[in-house]
């Protein structure tokens, strides 16, 4: 048996692209090993750089995430209204930097016009299907949305369906939501 820290589970966070939305919704729950320690938590944000307006969910630990919102944001403000640069600068330093190559989290951002998944291993990804989604439940989510992409469903109708068939499937996903959204 492992000595080590139990590890992080305990999310799901979707990002979805629709007709001239984006929305990124996540669940509110926490755990540490095989226990629920909160149930509420809100894991998407709205972040404001230099007047612009971007959504931020994350999966992992919280502290390291934050931490990782913190330095995104100062890339923004660095990039005014360029996310894609501000990513790539964010995961450039994520992995290269001997403190933030530790953090254990992964982000889905957006400004309502794109949307990417940032990872520490120095990946900035844009979904090739408008729809993308992380944590312990994303494979659930993303397959479900996938599936409703095609419907008359808005994006936040998808995000929600989605979000609620992986809360279902995985213990460490709830149903209680946090939903961000952008319309252009």
């Amino acid at each position: 048996m492992s000595n080590e820290f139990p590890g992080w589970h305990g999310t799901t966070i979707i990002g979805v692209k629709k007709g001239g939305e984006v929305v990124i919704a996540g669940d509110g729950q926490v755990s540490l090993g095989q226990t629920v320690i909160k149930g509420t938590a809100r894991k998407v944000r709205r972040l404001s750089p230099g007047g612009y307006d971007i959504i931020a969910g994350f999966a992992g630990s919280t502290a390291d995430a934050f931490t990782l919102l913190e330095r995104l944001e100062a890339k923004l403000e660095a990039t005014p209204g360029q996310l894609q640069r501000a990513s790539v600068e964010l995961a450039k330093d994520w992995r290269t930097d001997k403190y933030l190559q530790k953090l254990e989290a992964m982000l889905i951002v957006t400004d309502g016009a794109e949307l990417y998944v940032i990872t520490g291993a120095g990946d900035v990804l844009e979904p090739e299907h408008d729809v993308t989604a992380i944590g312990s439940g994303g494979n659930y989510a993303l397959a479900a949305a996938r599936a409703m992409m095609d419907s008359e469903r808005s994006a936040e109708e998808i995000a929600r369906a989605a979000m609620a068939i992986a809360s279902d499937i995985c213990v460490y996903t709830n149903g209680n939501l946090t939903v961000e959204k952008i319309t252009k």
